[in-house]
């Protein structure tokens, strides 16, 4: 074989390998889990006037049967399974951090709305405990089940002011994961303006 040849052959054997390479870079990994995420945020906020106030958002707390990224549902009364192709992007808890601080932050009656590691100087604070977040096919139609309690605290003195339950039931159009992911959007976007209203509610 002559020598510019066998150049040529080589060089066609690397585009090659680098192009199946590439393919397999920039390829979605096929994976027979769906994951969603709670990335919802709601329509509209009450707005107040702004006010040199510091919020703080501590990290949800989350009951057990829901700290985790599997995705749960119920068929049964008192019992609770996961879905084996469905999952979150990230726990209940983690998903809702960031969007409650959007939130609060949309009313415009917080100077700043922190969230952690921040730990100084505050005004508030606000703490939300996850009851229950699951995919309820016991009624007819399903419901998505939220279920919150809130509380808000005093900065300086660390006392608790303020407090509620939220319990919302968002119907379930069909019968499948992803549309009670679309309903558990819906009650998360739900709960949070709730939630901004009960906080500006004790705001002075």
């Amino acid at each position: 074989m002559l020598p510019h040849a066998s150049t040529a052959i080589r060089l066609v054997v690397l585009a090659s390998a680098l192009l199946i390479s590439g393919c397999t870079l920039f390829s979605p990994v096929e994976s027979d889990i769906r994951v969603a995420v709670i990335d919802k945020l709601p329509r509209e906020v009450p707005l107040r006037q702004s006010h040199p106030v510091t919020l703080l958002i501590l990290p949800p707390g989350i009951n057990p049967v829901y700290d985790t990224i599997r995705m749960a549902y119920r068929t049964e009364p008192h019992q609770v399974g996961y879905y084996r192709h469905h999952q979150w992007g990230a726990t209940p808890a983690q998903m809702l951090l960031p969007l409650l601080a959007r939130t609060l932050e949309n009313t415009n009656y917080f100077e700043a709305v922190a969230t952690p590691p921040y730990f100084g100087p505050h005004n508030f604070a606000l703490h939300t405990e996850i009851v229950e977040f699951a995919q309820d096919y016991t009624s007819t139609p399903a419901e998505f089940h939220l279920s919150l309690r809130v509380q808000l605290i005093e900065g300086a003195s660390n006392r608790i002011i303020a407090s509620r339950s939220i319990s919302l039931r968002e119907p379930i159009l069909q019968e499948s994961p992803d549309v009670g992911v679309v309903a558990a959007n819906d009650a998360a976007a739900n709960a949070l303006r709730q939630i901004a209203l009960f906080a500006l509610e004790q705001m002075p």
